[in-house]
């Protein structure tokens, strides 16, 4: 008789379970099916925002409040926005300067907060890299 109650607890817990799933499923359906449109819509307004962010970054040395020249402003993108050769117009760099462009209430990346230390900290040097010959020069 044990036996027999033990095999029929099984039995109605296995089908309780999977009743419970089944309608633990068919909600978390329903449920995502009614929030679809605002993810959707939540998505391409952060899409419609980088975009911006990106566009207004490149067209920033053409504002009138841009604090260089253009001509001498030099658009990266990563890790820092833009490299401003000061003096560049004339022939004569006097000032290499990082630009990094904000807008609205957006702060530094952790990437871009590291290369500020490192600029602060004058861990800044020149380096020139020469091409080994063969790699430029004509086989005959």
């Amino acid at each position: 008789m044990e036996i027999n109650t033990l095999i029929l607890f099984t039995f109605f817990a296995i089908i309780f379970l999977a009743i419970g799933y089944f309608i633990g499923q068919k909600i978390t359906e329903h449920q995502w099916k009614d929030q679809l449109p605002e993810i959707r819509e939540q998505a391409i307004q952060r899409s419609r925002s980088v975009l911006a962010g990106q566009f207004s970054e490149q067209l920033a040395p053409y504002l009138p409040d841009f604090p260089f020249s253009p001509s001498e402003a030099r658009f990266l993108g990563k890790p820092t926005d833009f490299l401003i050769f000061r003096g560049m117009d004339q022939k004569q760099i006097e000032e290499v300067i990082f630009v990094e462009v904000k807008s609205g209430k957006s702060g530094l990346n952790t990437a871009e907060k590291s290369l500020k230390e490192t600029i602060m900290q004058k861990k800044v040097r020149w380096m020139e890299y020469r091409i080994p010959e063969g790699v430029t020069k004509k086989k005959e």
